[in-house]
């Protein structure tokens, strides 16, 4: 499918439900850079960057793509693109700069001036208030293996809900708890960099407290958006039939999946199987009061997909950047999806999962879970770091279309999850970034970005979301 595909597009297009969101997606430590401007603090990824190979090739995160001094350009670009909103992540250390203690002013400044830039180019905010970047002062005293994180945390929600709960459409407390455990606190591949594999699980659960403070403190501002969380998932299977592969497949589901949302949906955490229940005591019992916080009404569910995962018993390969030791010692590893096409991260291009993993999300949870946004999905894919003409990125027009088809098919009348309500569908991402420890390395955006000159180059794809939004609107 290309940008002239006007059928694929129109198509595409008249399945689109009334009301259906198209939107885009950024988060503020990949695109802002400015780390040391206007009263910003450091966070726990500034720290982790200047790690010596934490980041591939020694990328450097502190221009990024400048979004702190080009928000008017980028607001623009998105105008163009007709989307109907976006969703950005709000800098914690550049509105708090210790975490705790007083507020900063310019900071707030800055994402008043971008909301109502926003708003007055007709698109939606979409805040979610935490995408990683914890203050330094917090992780040096443990980040959120510390319960005071949460603590804290809700501190912050409720100066951003006070400052900007007038005016955002949709608010979401974090952003993907199971990848701040797993590569962050489990793996050490992520910031803050340690290692520490099942020891890691209190994070969750701090992380969990900290989302239902916040949902508190949004609810007691009174703001008048919709409240939500967002979460990667992915379906889970084993590489074979075989009893270990079952298990520890049975293992990762729940450590990816179920051990986020079972508490926030349902108010208790789930089982593992028994050979796995040690690992649980590291985080000691819950009590009741914690799980009635963690577990708030909810307007929305954020869904972050990007492919399906195959496990197998025993220690080998994993699907990540192998920069810390603990990924060598866990007991299973990935293994590969022959039959799928792969992405510049090799990860399988597989949209009809997306269906599969509504269907499941519902199985698991039944009236629980609120109706659902595809906050996140996207891909990168190989492209020049330099370019003087129009980018043809056919592979990623045929991500996106076939992701958005097949969620669009599962939740439509007849489909696999035609019980789910799918309220919208955010692109991953706008603009090319800072992929964490990826660097640069890796391009998800509709816009090129030159990390050289920062000069910004619409990608087709850019085209063809900027076409499919118009013929939506003209049908």
């Amino acid at each position: 499918m290309t940008v002239q595909d006007s059928v694929s597009v129109q198509s595409l297009a008249s399945r689109l439900p009334p009301g259906f969101t198209l939107g885009v997606a950024t988060a503020s430590f990949q695109i802002e850079g400015a780390l040391n401007a206007d009263g910003r603090g450091p966070s726990g990824w500034d720290a982790f960057a200047e790690k010596p190979g934490a980041i591939l090739d020694g990328h450097s995160p502190a221009v990024a793509c400048d979004h702190y001094n080009r928000s008017a350009e980028d607001v623009a670009l998105m105008r163009d693109l007709g989307v109907d909103s976006y969703r950005f992540s709000l800098s914690w250390p550049r509105i708090q700069p210790d975490g705790t203690g007083p507020f900063n002013s310019q900071g707030l400044d800055f994402y008043d001036r971008l909301i109502d830039q926003l708003l007055d180019a007709g698109i939606s905010p979409m805040a979610t208030l935490y995408h990683w970047d914890t203050p330094l002062p917090l992780e040096h005293q443990g980040g959120w293996m510390n319960r005071n994180t949460a603590e804290r945390f809700a501190e912050y929600s409720t100066a951003a809900a006070e400052r900007f709960g007038d005016r955002v459409a949709q608010w979401v407390t974090l952003n993907e708890p199971v990848s701040v455990t797993l590569n962050g606190y489990a793996l050490g591949v992520h910031a803050p960099g340690r290692d520490l594999l099942f020891n890691a699980l209190p994070s969750i659960h701090h992380q969990l407290l900290g989302h239902g403070l916040a949902v508190q403190a949004l609810r007691a501002a009174g703001v008048k958006g919709g409240v939500g969380v967002t979460n990667l998932h992915s379906p889970v299977r084993p590489s074979t039939s075989k009893p270990g592969d079952r298990l520890v497949a049975k293992v990762f589901d729940t450590l990816m999946n179920r051990i986020y949302a079972d508490p926030v949906l349902l108010g208790t955490y789930p089982k593992l199987p028994l050979a796995a229940r040690p690992w649980l005591r590291s985080m000691g019992k819950i009590s009741d009061a914690d799980l009635r916080t963690i577990h708030q009404p909810l307007d929305f569910y954020g869904l972050n997909y990007y492919y399906p995962v195959k496990v197998a018993l025993g220690r080998g390969a994993v699907r990540l950047p192998a920069t810390a030791g603990a990924v060598a010692r866990l007991p299973f590893h990935e293994v590969g999806y022959p039959e799928y096409g792969t992405t510049g991260f090799g990860w399988p291009v597989a949209p009809e999962h997306l269906g599969v993993l509504l269907r499941e999300l519902k199985d698991r949870y039944g009236a629980a879970l609120p109706p659902v946004f595809v906050t996140e999905s996207g891909a990168s894919f190989p492209e020049p770091d330099h370019v003087s003409g129009p980018i043809d990125d056919a592979d990623r027009i045929s991500y996106l279309s076939g992701h958005l088809a097949h969620a669009l098919d599962a939740t439509a009348p007849g489909g696999i999850a035609e019980d789910v309500e799918l309220l919208g569908y955010y692109v991953w991402t706008l603009l090319d970034n800072f992929e964490w420890a990826a660097g640069y390395s890796q391009r998800f955006g509709l816009v090129h970005v030159d990390f050289d000159t920062l000069e910004r180059t619409p990608k087709e794809s850019f085209y063809w979301l900027q076409a499919l939004s118009r013929a939506r609107r003209s049908s």
